[in-house]
């Protein structure tokens, strides 16, 4: 079951539980409150008949109902809302919120008795808020503790899949190179053979940057303009006339950024080879720069199908792609470079099917810059 079925049945489990405290605590509010409300209309009854009192009445008894609320704040007013007298009341105010229940004096006086909730009965009513909290709190405490176990399980597991990728890469490689010496010195005019060597260098780089992934790359402050024009060229090499990549607005520019080389042109590359497998046929590929105080923003932007709504959310998943061969690491790998190792974002910045899509890239000015 994954982290986040988990995370959905602990949330709808914790809102039941919320749901049947607030009922049962509701209920058992309005339960307390009708019975203050009968005892308040016995003690304005006892307090009625005190006051009509003969001298063969039985004053103790009556005394005794009216002593016997100690919880239950009343107010005695007149007509005009004015309060004559209180009990248990701790602060002059108002009259209560309930009543008011009549208390005739004599033919031509009548005072009125208000009352307030005791604070038993305020006290419960905000159980059901308080327990929200707690659970709130706790789903917050489950949630963060899950996502942080994920995170970390991922962080491993790429880490693993890239030192992996880079050992097993290496054996073939140093083959590769020895073939490729031996096929230098007996063929030294061979045109092939210069060609094999910039292949062979260039898996080594890819295996490089796979074992950068598996460590923590180290960051400098560079002109980030070559590694993005370095990226332009060797893609721009390998796509057909019919592609075309515009980044002149490249040319005799400086833009420091912080940032690792061979994994933000990797980042490029990645970000380009997706703009070009979208475009069907002829089509073009436009890079672009942006900059504020702080950060420096690449897009790359083409002219292809264009991502529907729905792929749009999962485009950044591990594991997940359009394409009928690929493995879904390309964008998640690249956010992660950007994100995690870079401090910057990698974003999709608009797409619309039939238009074309633009990607952005932020990455941070050094902070003396």
């Amino acid at each position: 079951m994954s982290n986040r079925r988990i995370a959905t049945i602990v949330l709808v489990i914790a809102m039941l539980i919320v749901a049947i405290s607030v009922l049962f605590t509701n209920n058992l509010a309005r339960s307390l409150q009708e019975e203050e409300q009968k005892n308040m209309a016995i003690w304005a009854e006892a307090t009625q008949q005190l006051i009509l009192a003969d001298e063969d009445a039985d004053i103790d008894f009556f005394m005794s109902i009216i002593e016997k609320n100690t919880t239950i704040p009343v107010y005695i007013c007149d007509k005009e809302g004015n309060v004559l007298s209180s009990r248990n009341v701790t602060s002059a105010g108002k009259p209560g919120d309930h009543g008011p229940i009549e208390l005739k004096i004599d033919d031509t006086t009548t005072q009125y008795i208000y009352w307030d909730d005791s604070n038993l009965l305020t006290r419960l009513r905000y159980v059901p808020y308080a327990q929200f909290a707690l659970i709130f709190i706790f789903i917050a405490i489950a949630v963060i503790t899950m996502l942080t176990g994920q995170r970390s399980e991922e962080n491993r597991l790429w880490v693993g899949l890239s030192k992996e990728t880079a050992h097993q890469l290496g054996t073939p490689i140093s083959s590769l190179n020895a073939w490729q010496q031996i096929l230098a010195e007996k063929y030294p005019e061979d045109e092939y053979v210069p060609q094999m060597k910039r292949d062979i260098d260039r898996l080594q780089m890819i295996a490089d940057r796979f074992q950068k992934i598996g460590s923590e790359p180290t960051l400098q402050a560079e002109n980030l303009i070559p590694v993005v024009q370095n990226a332009v060229t060797y893609m721009r090499a390998r796509i057909s006339n019919r592609i075309t990549i515009d980044d002149s607005c490249l040319n005799e520019v400086n833009r420091t950024v912080m940032l690792n080389a061979p994994l933000l042109q990797w980042v490029v590359e990645n970000l380009l080879k997706n703009a070009i497998d979208a475009i069907s046929g002829e089509g073009a590929i436009t890079i672009q720069l942006h900059e504020n105080e702080h950060d420096v923003m690449i897009d790359v932007s083409d002219t292809g199908k264009g991502i529907d709504n729905k792929t749009q959310r999962r485009i950044f998943e591990p594991g997940f792609t359009s394409k009928e061969r690929g493995w879904g690491l390309g964008l998640p790998l690249a956010k992660r470079i950007i994100e995690q190792y870079h401090g910057g974002k990698l974003l999709l910045k608009s797409s619309q099917v039939g238009v074309g899509t633009t990607f952005r890239i932020i990455l941070k000015k050094p902070e003396n810059s």
